[in-house]
């Protein structure tokens, strides 16, 4: 008996381990079948027993084509039976995806994020108005709130008028203007009111819960 006993060490490798070792024999069992229309009723089979372990995708036609993709990689790409979909090959399998392209964004002010730069972007297009000058006074603040995130002191609001001089592209001019930004302890102070609340709301969602 214990010659008999067989250790995952002395078995194949499986090759999608998920699916265990019993489907791993089924299906080279459908592979050392002679009989091409055996071999497609159990390979058949086996995608019934693979749906089986997702019963709530098993008949949505793209995870359909997965199982059928996966029995294949499963068989070594040897098993040979009529699949309702294109066969995958060994080289599409192992081809490297294409590069992705990410935004190579360098910043010169990085405290203001890139979104600052897409907004001011959509201002620059606009057509003069109220609405336009709302949204330059808005993002106006938010930049001086980001300034002040990173950096703790004060900051006067002409800086702020030159950063958006100088990321609209002389675009928006603010530097000679009457305007005036929100005052920096009411910006940091809503961030602080706002921050508060939700640390009280996640004291009080916890409380009365069991703790082991």
């Amino acid at each position: 008996m214990i010659d008999a006993i067989e250790y995952n060490t002395e078995r194949p490798h499986l090759i999608i381990p998920e699916y265990g070792r019993h489907i791993q024999k089924m299906v080279d069992y459908a592979v050392s079948l002679e009989d091409r229309d055996e071999r497609n009723k159990v390979a058949k089979s086996i995608i019934s027993v693979m749906g089986n372990l997702n019963p709530h995708l098993r008949d949505v036609p793209d995870f359909q084509h997965k199982l059928w993709d996966q029995l294949f990689i499963i068989s070594d790409f040897k098993l040979d039976v009529d699949s309702p979909f294109d066969k995958p090959s060994r080289e599409e399998l192992t081809e490297r995806p294409e590069t992705l392209k990410y935004p190579q964004n360098h910043p010169k002010y990085r405290f203001y994020g890139n979104n600052i730069k897409r907004m001011i972007d959509v201002a620059v297009n606009w057509e003069e108005g109220d609405k336009k000058e709302g949204l330059i006074l808005t993002i106006a603040n938010h930049m001086k709130k980001c300034f002040l995130n990173w950096n703790k002191d004060t900051v006067e609001d002409d800086v702020i008028f030159s950063h958006l001089y100088e990321l609209s592209e002389g675009k928006i001019n603010l530097k000679n203007s009457d305007e005036d930004l929100r005052d920096a302890q009411k910006l940091m102070k809503n961030k602080k009111r706002f921050s508060n609340t939700n640390t009280k709301k996640n004291y009080k969602s916890n409380r009365g819960r069991k703790r082991y």
